[in-house]
């Protein structure tokens, strides 16, 4: 197709959507590790994780052969609501920028969660329901999980918890309001509410919590309620699974132009939306159709590829989680309260760790005060407002395209958008009055979530 005669935003049909989700596992060479059971230290099985999970969900994490997985007509009917989801070309941007790249993004923001996660929550929630269910809890750290399960849940009837980390209820107070507008209950996050919070806040009175501290309680919730399950909004298998409608509906509307991406750019903090971006098209470099470069791009104030280590850690603070092997800062490990730009997940998703570990991705990260440089450009020139998770990547694309510059290549960049930045304008407000500044943890600062790993030889199994 003539270059010229490529629209601003390739829409795929409702018709078109596709039917399947990919699970990548089936193609990769060699496995992740298997999770552990904490108390056991043997693998954990499909029934070990019944009490956290529902049934089906558990089956999705524990399921490395089946290659594509039916969606079911429910799930389908919700996404219809608001996908097929546009792959956008940024004209704008490239001329701004003088490069001969073609860049493209896939924009996951037209939604009121204002971001991906609706693509898991919506599936959760319904496997949730089948099973008959009477309440769900989960975490959350930006809050867009959190208003997009909150706005699943209100579909299908559920009540739901959602245990907010509590430097991020502070800084995005509606973002909470949203959550709490579908019915969510919010908890600022550690809280006393639970025994996992009440030990963290007991060590550390003003944390302003993570991720981690968050998980802990959600799962103690969940755990210790009848009828309740827990769910999660990165890192799992399952969810990789779900998000991989991301990714076969931009390769699809990149074969409707005769597009292919030598690069594809996604942001990571569990790896949601990069596994879901990235499926097809490491599929077909593990099958040898082809070999984009896949480039994960994670904040400097919580490096997780870049600067972590790969072990088997608990996903959780309190450590009542499976463990898996991944890369990872420590369960313990707790941002730097000055980071504004989400993405902070001590750990990286176990499939996402194997295959940058095994060389098939890289990873680079980025110090926020550059991410919110290029968000303010993107903005500028594309009339989005950016998530600053999304900005990660599009910092990336933006280096990648001004190298083409350099060099006179045309390369063709495929970035994730993962959401919209409109609850954020905290951190947008620090950067434009010139308060915002850049954290890069020492290797001191880091040492103490390295020292708590659990002692598990790598060739444990």
């Amino acid at each position: 197709m003539n270059a010229n005669k490529i629209p601003h935003r390739i829409y795929l049909t409702e018709d078109q959507m596709p039917k399947q989700w990919y699970n990548l596992r089936a193609d990769m060479k060699e496995q992740p590790d298997p999770m552990l059971n904490p108390t056991t230290l043997q693998p954990a099985t499909e029934e070990d994780l019944y009490p956290v999970f529902c049934r089906e969900l558990a089956h999705q994490e524990m399921d490395a052969t089946t290659r594509y997985v039916d969606i079911p007509e429910e799930v389908q009917d919700f996404y219809k609501m608001y996908r097929p989801s546009p792959l956008c070309r940024a004209y704008n941007l490239e001329k701004a920028l003088g490069t001969p790249a073609k860049i493209y993004y896939k924009f996951e923001g037209n939604n009121t969660s204002g971001s991906h996660k609706l693509n898991s929550a919506v599936a959760q929630a319904y496997y949730a329901k089948k099973e008959g269910l009477s309440s769900l809890t989960t975490e959350t750290g930006a809050g867009q999980w959190g208003t997009a399960l909150s706005e699943a849940c209100a579909f299908f009837g559920l009540p739901l918890t959602v245990f907010m980390v509590k430097v991020s209820c502070e800084q995005k107070p509606f973002r909470k309001a949203v959550i709490q507008t579908f019915g969510g209950n919010v908890i600022a996050s550690p809280s006393n509410t639970t025994q996992a919070g009440r030990k963290i806040l007991e060590d550390n009175p003003h944390t302003g919590g993570s991720l981690g501290c968050a998980i802990s309680e959600a799962v103690e919730k969940a755990v210790s309620t009848p009828g309740c399950r827990y769910v999660l909004g990165s890192v799992l298998n399952q969810v990789l699974l779900h998000q991989s409608i991301i990714g076969l509906e931009s390769k699809q509307a990149m074969e409707l132009i005769e597009e292919y991406p030598d690069i594809i750019i996604g942001c990571a903090g569990g790896g949601s939306n990069l596994g879901g971006l990235i499926s097809p098209f490491m599929q077909d470099k593990l099958t040898g159709k082809a070999n984009p470069r896949i480039v994960a791009v994670e904040p400097a104030s919580c490096p997780s590829l870049t600067r972590g280590r790969y072990a088997y850690d608990f996903c959780d603070t309190a450590k009542i989680t499976p463990m898996a092997r991944m890369y990872t800062l420590g369960s313990g490990f707790m941002p730097s309260p000055n980071h504004a730009g989400g993405l902070r997940y001590h750990g990286m998703s176990p499939i996402l760790s194997k295959l940058y570990h095994d060389g098939y991705m890289e990873a680079v990260s980025v110090e926020q005060t550059r991410v919110f440089e290029a968000a303010t450009l993107f903005a500028k020139q594309e009339t989005i407002l950016p998530a600053p998770e999304s900005a990660h990547a599009i910092r990336t694309a933006i280096d990648e395209a001004l190298k083409c510059k350099e060099t006179g290549e045309a390369k063709t960049i495929l970035f994730g958008l993962t959401g919209t930045g409109y609850f954020d304008m905290t951190a947008y407000s620090a950067f434009l009055e010139g308060r915002m500044n850049d954290y890069i943890p020492t290797e001191e600062d880091l040492k103490p979530g390295f020292e708590s790993l659990p002692d598990i030889p790598q060739n444990h199994f």
